[in-house]
């Protein structure tokens, strides 16, 4: 992401302005994927600074950290109540990285001097990049009490929006509180409308996110992150024009973006624009080197097409590449056992009931598998294991009464194809000819009743 320049300001004294020579400390979320950048304002000083620690400014302008950390030392050495010297010494730590230094050194000033906005602010970035979350929100909380001394509302804006990147696990709610102080007080900033719009989307709150995510699309129309978000939104709530709309500007923002161009095959795919879908995914494949999520998604649209040499070979790459992902031994095992190689699919589908057992959806192939297998006692304990997660349907109660017919348990054989034709209701004609016929052979007494069905 570009990174906005700073104005700086150079004034008699330039300890705190040091802050505005460079970049200043960032953090990814994982929950966005963004990254927040900080700025740093100056506060110029009232009283006279140690000559050390004016040479280190000096130094510190050119970025000459290695000069700029032995001046700041010797002047603490003499004051070692030099707030400002102890200061400026963290931001040297922070850009040579040295974090724990770094948050040394910002603690001193802050125990030497608590009410400086900037010295709270960098201290809280530091150690929320350290993980240290708990600290980091103290202190961030600390900052959006204070007054920056320059650039007011966009500095106050920057410490709530850290904060809630801070808090936004544990408090969610109070993270958006954050956000929204963010948003009031830098109206022309979208990164706390991208921050709140990725938390209401993580909460499943899609509608309050597309709000966040169109906020921050009309501050910035060429934000990819912005029309990332809301086209990632839009798919999970099934607009899949709009999100295929909102995908193909992406990438005429961002050609080069391998994500985007995967999202939209899945898009497509999912539409099914199978034949615009195949070669996106197949682009994004080679672009990620075998990524096996791009396999699942290539080798489903292989499925849809009707290739399923293709699609075996994609799932095969998909199941390497994610060995605990019940959803890529399904797709294998389901591509197998179309192609009638049905020992190989049955151990696909035992792998994935395995890693996800409440996959209703996963037993019923697996219990026809099994059936092909003539492992009939399999496939009648994987077809009671369904019914606790999903309804029993004709399908089932036929696959039941064959596999007892064959295993020579007749009274349940019986019982089962009674129930199939108490359900089926003439969608399945030649299973309910064969069930008949299986019922005037196996339960002769009442013969007369199932011819008379027929």
């Amino acid at each position: 992401m570009r990174r906005r320049s700073s104005r700086l300001r150079i004034g008699q004294h330039l300890a705190l302005a040091a802050m505005l020579l460079s970049a200043a400390a960032s953090y990814a979320t994982q929950q966005s994927g963004q990254t927040v950048r900080h700025h740093r304002v100056e506060e110029p000083a009232e009283e006279a600074l140690a000559p050390e620690v004016e040479q280190a400014e000096a130094a510190l302008q050119k970025q000459d950290y290695a000069t700029a950390e032995i001046l700041l030392k010797k002047a603490i050495a003499a004051n070692q109540a030099d707030y400002r010297a102890w200061f400026d010494l963290g931001f040297v730590y922070n850009q040579t990285k040295r974090p724990d230094d770094a948050i040394a050194a910002y603690g001193n000033s802050v125990a030497l001097k608590s009410d400086v906005f900037e010295s709270n602010l960098n201290l809280g970035i530091v150690l929320a990049r350290q993980g240290n979350k708990d600290e980091a929100a103290k202190y961030l909380k600390a900052a959006t009490q204070l007054t920056p001394t320059a650039h007011a509302d966009e500095g106050l804006a920057r410490a709530w929006l850290s904060l809630g990147l801070v808090v936004e696990a544990s408090d969610p709610q109070q993270a958006r509180t954050d956000y929204a102080a963010a948003a009031k007080l830098n109206p022309k900033d979208a990164e706390p409308h991208l921050s709140a719009g990725a938390l209401l989307e993580k909460q499943g709150k899609l509608d309050d996110a597309t709000r966040e995510y169109r906020a921050a699309l009309e501050i910035d129309s060429k934000s990819t992150d912005a029309i990332t978000g809301l086209a990632n939104v839009y798919s999970k709530q099934k607009k899949l024009p709009d999100a295929e709309a909102l995908l193909r500007r992406l990438l005429e923002l961002d050609p080069g973006n391998e994500a985007a161009r995967l999202q939209l095959g899945r898009v497509l795919a999912a539409e099914g624009k199978n034949d615009e879908a195949a070669p996106l995914l197949n682009s994004a494949k080679a672009a990620t080197t075998g990524d096996p999520q791009a396999a699942l998604d290539l080798g489903t649209v292989y499925v849809k097409a009707g290739n399923l040499t293709a699609a075996e070979e994609q799932f095969r790459i998909a199941v390497q590449g994610l060995p605990q992902d019940a959803e890529a031994h399904f797709a294998l095992g389901s591509v197998l056992m179309q192609e009638k190689k049905y020992p190989e699919a049955q151990q696909e589908l035992l792998t994935a009931v395995k890693l996800k057992p409440d996959a209703g959806e996963v037993y019923g192939n697996l219990a026809v598998v099994a059936a092909e297998n003539k492992d009939y006692a399999l496939a009648i304990q994987v077809l009671d294991t369904r019914a606790k997660y999903m309804p029993e349907i004709p399908a089932t109660y036929f696959l039941r009464a064959t596999s007892y017919d064959n295993l020579k348990r007749m009274a349940k054989a019986v019982e089962n194809y009674k129930q199939f034709l108490a359900t089926d209701g003439g969608k399945m004609p030649n299973q309910e000819w064969q069930a008949r016929h299986r019922l005037m052979a196996i339960d002769p007494g009442n013969a007369s009743k199932y011819s008379e069905k027929r």
